[in-house]
């Protein structure tokens, strides 16, 4: 699938400042910010938010980053797939945790706790929501009030951005492949 709106948007000085900013921090521009270039003011509130989400530390992060990858396994957006492999192998998650994702029924990675996590990212990503009391009692009572409302708003977020990512068709930029270890060339 090709994007649905072009990726080669008007160069205003906003959008050469965060081309800049995401060459630095991920190597190349990042096609979300490409995309919603071609509408300043959702480009500006859009990275504004993103910056002040990225200082919420009341969760942990492996966590986060199951959460978030588990809402976008569910929602099938090949996008945030990709980066969130790359951005959380970076940080030094476990490469099979963040690979079962997809599959995390399935898979002996995960805790009991990180079950629940993913759990609740996916009743909440379901439309409608299909939350329950239980669940959301066990991670309150595990994690604390101010965890939990990150956690659901995180979850939120990423519906947020795969929802967008997917209805603007845009797929995988090979991040992924950036961190996969290279295999012995045999003699």
């Amino acid at each position: 699938m090709t994007a649905r709106i072009s990726l080669d948007p008007p160069r205003s000085l906003l959008f050469r400042a965060v081309s800049w900013y995401s060459n630095r921090t991920y190597g190349k521009v990042i096609d979300p910010l490409r995309a919603t270039a071609h509408h300043t003011g959702v480009l500006w509130a859009g990275s504004r938010f993103e910056l002040a989400v990225g200082r919420w530390k009341k969760l942990d992060p492996q966590l986060k980053a199951l959460a978030v990858m588990a809402s976008a396994a569910t929602i099938g957006c090949s996008w945030c797939m990709d980066f969130g492999y790359w951005e959380n192998h970076r940080h030094g998650m476990d490469p099979r945790k963040l690979r079962d994702v997809p599959v995390w029924r399935e898979s002996e990675a995960y805790t009991p706790l990180e079950c629940a996590v993913m759990a609740y990212a996916e009743a909440m990503t379901l439309t409608p929501p299909e939350v329950g009391d239980e669940l959301v009692e066990r991670l309150r009572t595990t994690l604390g009030e101010a965890a939990l409302v990150e956690l659901t708003t995180m979850v939120a977020v990423e519906n947020m951005r795969s929802r967008i990512n997917s209805a603007l068709g845009l797929t995988s930029q090979g991040f992924k492949d950036r961190c996969e270890v290279e295999r012995p060339v045999s003699g």
